[in-house]
Formats: C-alpha cells, structure tokens, sequence
C-alpha cells in the first residue's frame, strides 16, 4: 500500500469529538485536499454488514436479464433508475468524445422526500422526483435505502470536517447540505467479452461535479486510478475497512482552487474474464439553491475569487447535461 498516491486519513478522532482530534482530522484532510483532492478514510464506521448485503444484493440485480433491467431504465430528465452497458461517456463531461464507457449502472435520490414547497416548486425541477425501484430483488429497496442513509451521514461529518479544514465554523455547510439533491449509483464493470474499441475505457477521464465523492470500490483488475500533479496515472488501491473520498468541480470553485477536483478514470482490465467488478459512489451535491460563491476563507486581495456565482442545481444541470448530449449524439450515430 505504501505506493498508493492516496493518503489514508483515520476520521475516528473526529467522530470521537474531542478538540484535538478534530484538528488533526482537519489538518490531514486540508492537505490531502490541497495536493491530491483524493483520500482513503479509515475509522468511518459505516457497518461492513450494511456494505456487504449492498454488493450482494446488487449484484444479484445485475445479473437480471436485461429487458427486465430496462423496464426502469433512465429517464433523460433525471438521474434515476437503470443506465444500460455503453450508455454514457463520461469523458464527454470535459468535451472529450470516446466511445461509450463499458459499464452499467443503477441509481438512485433523495429517499423519504417531504411533500412540502421546498421539494415541490418548479425550481426545484426533478432534483426530487421519485425512486425507480425494480421489483426483484425483492429486497433491493430496504438495502439502498439503509445504505443511502448511512452516506447521508458519513457526508455531513465529512464536511463538518471540511468546514474545519477551511478555518470554518464547523456547521458552516450544515444549512447548505441539509436539503441535499445527491445521487447514489452502483456501477457493474462486467467482464470484456469482445476487446474494446481504441480509446475506450470502463469509465473515461473525467472530474466528479459536486462537493465530494464517496466510493466502497472492489479489489479487482481494471480499476479505478487518478491523475496525479505530476501527470501520471496512478492506480488507486480499494484498501480493506477504507472507503475512498474525492473533491468534485463545485468543491474545487466553492474553494477558489484552494483545493483539487482530480482527473480520474476506470481502466480495462489485462485480462476479459475474471474481471466483474462493482463500485458505489455517493456523490454528494448541496441543496439545489445553495449559493457557490468563494468561501471568505480562501480568497484575499492578493487571491481574488477566481469563479462566478451560481447554485448547486444551475451547476450540476450543466455539468450532467453535457455528458448526457454526447450520449445521446453517440447512440444515433
């Protein structure tokens, strides 16, 4: 593990809420933030049996028959329900056309949404629209839903802990995330039965476009690697008990490039069979109206705001609007 680019960063004294701890979790947080915008987080105490009955129950979905994947498949004004094998390019995302990545995917919003103005006027679009569940595995919805949940959590101590790395009041970002539009995704990276085409990837270079990532990624062949400052591509381990977290674009601007959003991407594997793989990532987005202006904290006359001002929502619409484009102009060509 020592060559892995990505520092592993024990959060438990921050959970344990003494002052020292939290400033030494903020401390190495900040710096991980500011030389990679990629960490590995230890002591995160999301129950390994919760992370366990996700993969199985997920992988038993995917081995589904595909027509019945279909019936839920991804509508195109929302990001809910089933995205079939080389549906999308995320390299497109940073207006670099590839063929479509091998991969497929299920996602899922906000579970338990209050019928009330906030979740329901015209500004808040789709951001809250209804769950697509398939019927089998029976259990899939209590599993997602717990495991939702337990990411809802790990977010809101992740950017208290931000807020301390910042030198913020640590609720600085609990009015800002408290009404979150974050969408969830279990990705299946199947087996290669037919080599890929030239310049085509699981997944293609790409940044993330929220606040931050979390990702429970399995060990397997033709995995995850990031970018690293001096332009090299770096494999990044799925280290046992650690879950990995990543800055998005909107984190990068919110900070005034204080800190990193990193160029990542999901490679083949050596070898076709074998290679079945899964990966969940939470990426977590702040209230659809949640201002993005530069944190006080990491601009000065010296370091003027280097963004504009925008919302959570205009931000992410853009961002996923470009990549899904590009699909669409790929699947009719």
């Amino acid at each position: 593990m020592s060559d892995s680019p990505v520092p592993v960063v024990d959060i438990g004294p921050y959970l344990a809420g003494s002052s020292v701890g939290k400033s030494q979790v903020a401390a190495a947080v900040d710096e991980a933030c500011r030389n990679l915008g990629f960490l590995a987080i230890s002591g995160h105490d999301i129950d390994p049996d919760l992370i366990e009955s996700m993969l199985a129950i997920s992988r038993e979905y995917f081995a589904r028959p595909v027509d019945e994947k279909m019936r839920q498949k991804m509508p195109p004004d929302r990001y809910r329900g089933y995205t079939p094998l080389g549906a999308e390019i995320l390299a497109a995302s940073l207006d670099e056309v590839t063929p479509p990545d091998l991969k497929e995917s299920f996602s899922i919003g906000p579970t338990d949404v209050p019928n009330d103005g906030y979740h329901t006027v015209p500004a808040a679009g789709t951001f809250f629209a209804p769950n697509m569940w398939p019927e089998e595995p029976a259990s899939l919805r209590e599993v997602w839903t717990a495991y939702y949940a337990a990411m809802e959590g790990l977010a809101t101590d992740l950017m208290r802990i931000f807020a301390l790395a910042l030198g913020l009041p640590e609720d600085f970002f609990d009015n800002k995330v408290d009404k979150h539009i974050t969408n969830f995704s279990v990705i299946h990276y199947p087996d290669q039965a037919t080599p890929p085409q030239p310049g085509q990837l699981r997944a293609g270079a790409h940044t993330d476009y929220g606040s931050l990532t979390i990702l429970y990624q399995e060990a397997a062949d033709g995995g995850l690697q990031v970018n690293t400052p001096d332009g090299s591509w770096r494999d990044v381990p799925a280290i046992p008990g650690t879950m990995v977290v990543n800055l998005g674009d909107l984190m990068a601007e919110w900070t005034n490039d204080r800190w990193r959003s990193t160029l990542h991407r999901v490679v083949n594997p050596p070898n076709a069979a074998g290679c079945d793989r899964l990966s969940m990532p939470f990426f977590h987005q702040p209230n659809y109206d949640a201002v993005i202006e530069c944190i006080p904290s990491c601009c000065s006359t010296d370091n003027p705001p280097r963004y504009g001002t925008t919302t959570s929502g205009a931000h992410v619409k853009a961002k996923i609007g470009k990549h899904r484009e590009a699909d669409i102009a790929s699947s009719s060509a």
